[in-house]
């Protein structure tokens, strides 16, 4: 709880528990109005239901009309697929499938590690409209959840709750203006934290390789141009203004130097190397403990 006093609502949704802080309970309506929304949201872009649109898209080849928030989405993916050589792809679905992350969860690999298609041969992206000419396994998931969490603070702020603080499993956004010091996960022991962080007004994402692992070395952060998972980097937070672009610049520390994302986008950030170093921003107020 970030506040002593403030009052929790909790909800499992999109595979994952969720925590809703506030100065006082909300009431069952705007509760029953943040569940839709997140039905909505998970009916719409998982690809671990067989009832979903994206689940559709996989099957069938053709023309799509994605709800509002799809047009946020294709444009930090392709800012993000342009700045990473292709390293960070919507497409990226087909590659876990492969690798065992498929919507049974079988965490079996049915074959080697192999690159998703291109963007472009496969897929066109504008906006709320969206094109394929294959069946293509489309994996919002390095920005979906960070999006789900700016739509239920719109929602909480349209209902005049100003003050409030949202964690999705480790994604954070805290609405009001006081800050919550947050511990920093240690990215090979979930029981201990590697340092802590003041969290003002805005998000914090984290993206860790041992959050979603199996096999021997397998995990859920894959490189779009190899289709192999990512091995140099175990650990990464990103600051921002909005979940979604904090969520998705998490993932993208993995696969590039911040510095080259430092040229497009305000955020701060921390990145844990597999071999024991850390590397941080002038901006990132954290403490590490050493």
């Amino acid at each position: 709880m970030p506040h002593p006093g403030w009052q929790d609502f909790r909800f499992e949704g999109i595979g994952t528990g969720w925590e809703i802080s506030t100065p006082v309970p909300l009431p069952p309506g705007l509760r029953s109005s943040l569940l839709a929304e997140v039905e909505r949201y998970d009916s719409t872009w998982s690809r671990f239901r067989e009832d979903s649109l994206v689940t559709r898209i996989s099957v069938e080849p053709g023309q799509y009309r994605l709800p509002t928030e799809a047009a946020g989405l294709a444009a930090l993916y392709r800012r993000l697929y342009t700045l990473t050589g292709g390293a960070m792809t919507p497409l990226i679905g087909e590659s876990l499938e492969r690798l065992g992350y498929d919507p049974q969860y079988s965490l079996r690999p049915r074959g080697g590690a192999a690159p998703p298609p291109d963007w472009d041969t496969v897929l066109e992206w504008h906006g709320t409209s969206l094109r394929t000419t294959a069946p293509v396994v489309l994996d919002i998931g390095a920005a979906g959840k960070g999006q789900l969490v700016d739509l239920l603070a719109g929602l909480l702020r349209s209902h005049g709750v100003s003050d409030f603080f949202i964690d999705a499993s480790g994604d954070l956004l805290n609405g009001g203006q006081e800050a919550v010091q947050v511990a920093l996960e240690h990215p090979y022991d979930t029981t201990k934290a590697i340092g802590t962080i003041p969290l003002g007004a805005g998000a914090l994402c984290a993206s860790a390789s041992n959050r979603r692992a199996w096999d021997d070395g397998l995990h859920h952060v894959l490189d779009g141009t190899t289709g192999e998972p990512v091995r140099t980097v175990v650990a990464t937070w990103a600051l921002a203004e909005s979940a979604m672009e904090a969520d998705a610049l998490a993932t993208a520390l993995f696969l590039v130097p911040a510095a080259e994302l430092e040229q497009h986008f305000r955020f701060s950030w921390l990145k844990v190397f597999s071999n024991g170093s850390a590397e941080y921003s002038a901006e990132f107020e954290g403490a590490l403990f050493t």
